[in-house]
């Protein structure tokens, strides 16, 4: 065989096993990577106004993206996103940060605020939010440890309707006043 044609013959082979690697599906380190610039390396947010989402159960994962995706859920840029995964993929990166380790946010807290709500707390939210909020598999997401402005946020959604309150929550949400509202948040984001 001439020298030309061996090349020919492993250039050829080498263009096919490339292809073959692009056609591959992406795997869960990869789709999860895609989330580092919002929610952190590893899913732990370093940003205020985001979630950390490593840890969370994969099924509160998945549920949360096929809400974005349908519109369900209101959101500013994570419908759009949401859109662009699959069942599967979005399957993958929910199994993925379930299996990553929360680690809390360390901020500056309103030491009187967290300890209001933590008065709060076992009359208005621990039969929902067990474990202080940090338990992942109750399903409601983990808020013990989050950010205060993202908690905070997703208060207000809540409220001004923009996100569904369940109707147990909404029953002890309105008979609480601001001060009541925002210690609890400052309890939640205290927790370890």
């Amino acid at each position: 065989m001439s020298v030309n044609k061996s090349l020919a013959v492993i250039l050829g082979c080498g263009m096919l096993l490339g292809t073959a690697q692009l056609s591959a599906a992406p795997t869960a380190t990869m789709l999860a990577d895609t989330c580092a610039g919002c929610h952190g390396t590893d899913g732990n947010s370093v940003g205020p106004a985001t979630p950390t989402i490593a840890g969370m159960s994969a099924a509160y994962f998945n549920d949360t993206m096929e809400a974005y995706q349908s519109g369900d859920r209101k959101s500013t840029i994570m419908g759009r996103i949401a859109k662009g995964y699959t069942k599967d993929e979005i399957k993958l990166m929910g199994d993925h940060f379930a299996a990553l380790e929360f680690a809390p946010t360390n901020q500056k807290l309103d030491a009187e605020k967290v300890q209001a709500g933590a008065n709060l707390y076992p009359k208005n939210c621990d039969k929902c939010h067990d474990e202080s909020g940090a338990l992942a598999d109750d399903d409601a997401g983990i808020l013990a440890g989050q950010w205060l402005p993202y908690l905070t946020y997703s208060m207000q959604d809540f409220k001004s309707g923009a996100r569904e309150m369940p109707k147990k929550m909404r029953k002890k949400v309105e008979a609480l006043d601001d001060f009541d509202i925002d210690a609890l948040m400052h309890y939640f984001a205290s927790q370890r």
